[in-house]
C-alpha cells in the first residue's frame, strides 16, 4: 500500500494537547461523512521518549534466550521430522521435543553469555516512541471550512 501525502495547500482547523483527542476529531469527521483522506494529524514540538519498563538482568537475558531458543529448536525439530519422514511417524513429536529442550538450553546459555559480555552497559528494558507537544488536524484548503464547521473549531 502506497501512502500519498496531499500536495494541495492545507490549513489547520483544530489543535489538541494529545494524539487521542486529535484522533477523536478525525473520527468525528469520518462519522459525519467527511472525506478523511484529505485530513492529516500533524504533531508539533516532537521529542523522542524512551520509557524504561524494567531491569534486564543476566537471569532475565537467560530466560528470554531460553524462550527464543525453545521456539527455534521446536521449529527446526518439526522441520527435520517433516523432511525426513515419509508417513506419519511417532518420532516427529520426539524430534520436536528434543529441538525444544536443546534450543532452550543453547538459547539460555547464549542469552546469559551475551548479556554478561555487554558489561552492564544496558541493564534495562524500554519502549521507544515519539511524543508531540500539540497535534493539529490539517485539512485540504478547499474543504477546510466544512471541516472546521463540523468540528466546531473555526479559526
Amino acid at each position: 500500500m502506497t501512502t500519498v501525502v496531499s500536495q494541495s495547500p492545507r490549513r489547520a482547523v483544530a489543535a489538541y494537547d494529545s494524539y487521542a483527542e486529535a484522533q477523536r476529531a478525525v473520527d468525528q469527521l469520518s462519522d459525519r461523512g467527511f472525506p478523511v483522506d484529505r485530513v492529516a494529524i500533524v504533531g508539533h514540538g516532537l521529542e523522542y521518549v524512551e520509557q524504561v519498563t524494567g531491569r534486564f538482568t543476566t537471569a532475565r537475558a537467560a530466560l528470554v534466550g531460553a524462550l527464543e531458543g525453545a521456539l527455534l529448536g521446536a521449529f527446526f525439530g518439526l522441520l527435520m521430522g517433516l523432511i525426513f519422514t515419509y508417513d506419519p511417524n511417532p518420532a516427529v513429536p520426539l524430534l520436536v521435543l528434543y529441538g525444544l529442550v536443546a534450543g532452550a538450553a543453547v538459547g539460555a546459555a547464549l542469552g546469559a553469555l551475551l548479556h554478561a559480555a555487554s558489561g552492564g552497559t544496558r541493564d534495562f528494558t524500554s519502549v521507544p516512541g515519539l511524543q508531540a507537544q500539540r497535534y493539529e488536524v490539517v485539512v485540504d484548503e478547499d474543504v477546510a471550512d466544512r471541516a472546521a464547521e463540523q468540528l466546531g473549531a473555526v479559526d
